[in-house]
C-alpha cells in the first residue's frame, strides 16, 4: 500500500512539472491575499520598501535635515558619515542609543570631561546665602593676608648666608635691604649684623668694608639702634670661638665697633659701658682697638679708613697715590714681604702695572744705586711669587717704553739707565727677551769729528 501511494504522488509532481515546461515558464506564483491573487515579486518589494521606510523615519528622527537618503536596495545612507548600523558607526556616535531626542549634543555643548560650562560662559560672583545653615556673618568682612613664620635659627643661617654671600658679589645694599623686609626675621633681626661681621671676618678687606656699609644702610630701615648694640654684645661674647677660625677676630671686632661708632648707628657711650666689667681677653683686646681707633679722630669723625682702601671701587687717582706711598715706605724699611701684604690688600690684581711703572720711573729719578738694587730686588721677588702676573708686568714696562721720551726731558740720561735697569731685569728673570728688545735706545749722534782734539761742535751741527 506504501509503495502504491509513492509511486501515485510521484507521478502527479511530474504532471505538474510537465505542465509548467509545456506552458514555457511564462505564468508567474500568485498567492491569495483577502480573495486577490497576487505574484510573489510583488509582496518581497513591499516588504523591503516597508523596512527602507522604517529606517528612514527612525534616523530623521535622531538627525533632521542632515541628507539622509535611502539607496537602492533600500538602506539609509549619509553624506560624508559612516553608516550608523554599521560597527564602527554605533562606536564612534555619540549620540543616544535609545532613538529618543534631537540629536542635539547634551547639555548645550557644556558637557563632557574637562568641560566648565558653554564656550564663553562668564560666571558671576556667587552670592552668599542668608539662609544657608553654615552662614556667618563676619565672613563678608573678613580679609585674607598671606602670613610669614618667623624664622628660626637654623632656618635664618641658612636663608641670610647666601643673601650676604651675593652681596659681596654685587654691593648692592638695596637689593638685600628688600630681600630682609621680605622675611619674617622676628626676634632674629639682632643676628643680621652678627652673621654679617662673622662671614666678612673670614674674607677680605674689601668685604668688611662692604660690610660696615651694609650694617649702616640697614639701621633705621631693617634693624634698630638697640638690634645693633644688641648685636655687637653678641660678637663679644662669641669672641673666644670666632677666634679660632680667625685669629685677628679680636682686632677686626674692635674696628667694626669703631666703624659703627662712627657711622652713627652706636652709641658714643657704648665703649664706656664695658669699663671694668669685662673679664674675657680678647673682648678687652677688642674693645682696646676700638678705643684707640677712636681716639685718633678729632672732633666724631667718621672713620672711612678703617679698613684700608683696598678693592676696585676705589679711584685710580686713589690707588696711584697709595701705590706711590708704598714705594716710598719700602724704600726706607727695605722690608720686601711688607710690601707684598700691602699691595695684596689693596686688591687691584688689574692695576699693578702702576706699581711697576712706578718702581722703574723712580730707578730713572734717582741718582744713586741703592733705589736701583732695591727696585731690581722688589720686582724680583713679586714676579717669583706671582704676585704680579707676567702681563702686568709686561704692560708696566711698555708703558715706559712709551713715555721714555717725556721722561727724558726731565731726567737726562734716562735712555742709557732704562737700558741697564732693562738688562738687569733680564738676567734676573724677571722679563723675557722679547720685551728687553723691545726697550728703547737714543741713537748716538756723533758730535766730535776726527781730528777735532775732543772738542764739541755747535748745536747748529
Amino acid at each position: 500500500t506504501l509503495s502504491l501511494c509513492s509511486q501515485t504522488l510521484q507521478n502527479l509532481s511530474d504532471a505538474l512539472l510537465s505542465g509548467d515546461e509545456e506552458n514555457g515558464g511564462s505564468e508567474e506564483r500568485r498567492t491569495e491575499i483577502n480573495g486577490n491573487w497576487i505574484p510573489a515579486t510583488s509582496i518581497t518589494e513591499a516588504k523591503i520598501n516597508a523596512k527602507a521606510k522604517r529606517r528612514l523615519r527612525k534616523n530623521s528622527s535622531r538627525d533632521s535635515g542632515r541628507g539622509d537618503s535611502v539607496s537602492e536596495n533600500g538602506e539609509t545612507q549619509k553624506a560624508g558619515l559612516v553608516v550608523p548600523t554599521s560597527p564602527k558607526g554605533k562606536v564612534l556616535d555619540r549620540r543616544s542609543r535609545s532613538g529618543k531626542g534631537r540629536g542635539l549634543p547634551k547639555k548645550g555643548g557644556a558637557g563632557g570631561k574637562g568641560v566648565w560650562g558653554t564656550p564663553g560662559q562668564v560666571y558671576d560672583v556667587e552670592e552668599v546665602d542668608i539662609k544657608d545653615p553654615n552662614y556667618d556673618d563676619d565672613q563678608e568682612n573678613c580679609v585674607y593676608e598671606t602670613v610669614v613664620l618667623p624664622l628660626d635659627e637654623r632656618a635664618f643661617e641658612k636663608t641670610l648666608t647666601p643673601i650676604i654671600q651675593e652681596y659681596f658679589e654685587h654691593g648692592d645694599t638695596n637689593e638685600v635691604s628688600e630681600m630682609l623686609k621680605d622675611l619674617n626675621l622676628g626676634e632674629m633681626k639682632y643676628s643680621v649684623p652678627v652673621l654679617a661681621v662673622s662671614l666678612a671676618l673670614e674674607g677680605k678687606a674689601s668685604h668688611r668694608e662692604m660690610t660696615s656699609k651694609l650694617i649702616s644702610d640697614l639701621c633705621g630701615t631693617v634693624v634698630s639702634k638697640t638690634d645693633v648694640e644688641k648685636s655687637f654684645d653678641r660678637l663679644l661674647k662669641d669672641l673666644p670661638e670666632l677666634v679660632l677660625d680667625s685669629p685677628r677676630a679680636p682686632q677686626l671686632v674692635g674696628q667694626f665697633i669703631a666703624r659703627a661708632v662712627g657711622d652713627g648707628i652706636l652709641s658714643s657711650t657704648y665703649i664706656d659701658g664695658y669699663k671694668g666689667t669685662v673679664d674675657c681677653i680678647q673682648a678687652r683686646a677688642a674693645l682696646d682697638r676700638a678705643t684707640v681707633l677712636l681716639s685718633v679722630t678729632k672732633g666724631g669723625k667718621r672713620i672711612d679708613n678703617v679698613w684700608g682702601s683696598g678693592g676696585g671701587q676705589q679711584s685710580v687717582k686713589h690707588l696711584v697715590k697709595e701705590i706711590d706711598m708704598l714705594l716710598k715706605e719700602y724704600l726706607l724699611s727695605g722690608d720686601l714681604l711688607e710690601a707684598e701684604r700691602c699691595l695684596q690688600e689693596l686688591e687691584v690684581p688689574h692695576f699693578h702695572h702702576e706699581l711697576v711703572y712706578e718702581a722703574i720711573v723712580m730707578v730713572l729719578e734717582s741718582t744713586g744705586e741703592k733705589t736701583f738694587k732695591m727696585m731690581l730686588d722688589l720686582l724680583k721677588s713679586l714676579s717669583r711669587s706671582s704676585v704680579i702676573t707676567m702681563d702686568q708686568m709686561k704692560r708696566g714696562y711698555e708703558r715706559v717704553y712709551c713715555e721714555i721720551p717725556d721722561i727724558n726731558l726731565d731726567v737726562p740720561h734716562s735712555y742709557s739707565v732704562l737700558e741697564r735697569f732693562v738688562e738687569e731685569c733680564f738676567q734676573a728673570g724677571i722679563i723675557s727677551k722679547p720685551l728687553r728688545d723691545l726697550c728703547p735706545s737714543r741713537g748716538r749722534k756723533r758730535f766730535v769729528s776726527e781730528g777735532d782734539g775732543g772738542r764739541l761742535k755747535l748745536e747748529s751741527y
